[in-house]
């Protein structure tokens, strides 16, 4: 379309012309509300900005020869700044005849990891830039469950509540075998004598 016949469009609906692609051949325009669109704009941007995340890095100071009083307070401040998300740069300057005795200020840095070892992780190890040794502390990263997976154990056996409970077996007992049965003594059979027929007498 062309840039007038845009134009004359965006005035006839009361919106606006604007260029939401400048870089693109060729550039990509939009019949919008100005207005509106700025301030979605400006929302998304302060979106992300809320989102991203700052993260600064404070210097504590020490000299080889720091009593234990200013150690002590430097090193508060260094955790309260670890437990604020920020990185802490721990500077050990040197002085003239100070060089020849680096071993010192090794000392001291090696006794801040220890005391921060639970807030902080050394993300530069000690070394020298001209006549000053320093480490880099950032804040500890907390690991999640899914970096340390539960150990692997054994299932336990399921028991069934409701499963009666064994019993322990009780003795057989055998039933007595039956007698053998004897026979009632019967009663005695009557004898008969078979007695001749006589002959009926005659009168005479």
């Amino acid at each position: 379309m062309d840039i007038r016949d845009a134009i004359r469009a965006a005035r006839e609906k009361g919106l606006d012309l604007v260029e939401v692609a400048a870089t693109a051949d060729p550039p990509v325009c939009r019949i919008i509300d100005f207005g509106k669109f700025q301030y979605e704009a400006k929302k998304k941007a302060n979106e992300a900005k809320k989102k991203q995340v700052t993260i600064t890095v404070k210097e504590v100071k020490f000299r080889p020869g720091t009593d234990d009083h200013d150690y002590d307070y430097r090193m508060k401040h260094a955790r309260e700044w670890l437990e604020e998300g920020d990185k802490v740069k721990a500077t050990i300057w040197f002085r003239g005849r100070e060089m020849t005795h680096r071993e010192l200020g090794s000392r001291i840095l090696e006794r801040l990891e220890k005391d921060l070892i639970d807030v902080g992780e050394v993300e530069a190890r000690p070394r020298m830039e001209g006549n000053q040794m320093f480490i880099i502390v950032g804040p500890k990263r907390h690991k999640s469950a899914k970096d340390h997976p539960a150990p692997h154990s054994s299932p336990t056996p399921k028991v069934d509540a409701a499963a009666p409970k064994a019993e322990a077996a009780a003795p057989k007992v055998e039933a007595p075998a039956p007698k053998p049965e004897v026979p009632a003594p019967s009663a005695p059979q009557a004898e008969v004598q078979s007695v001749p027929p006589t002959a009926p007498k005659t009168e005479g």
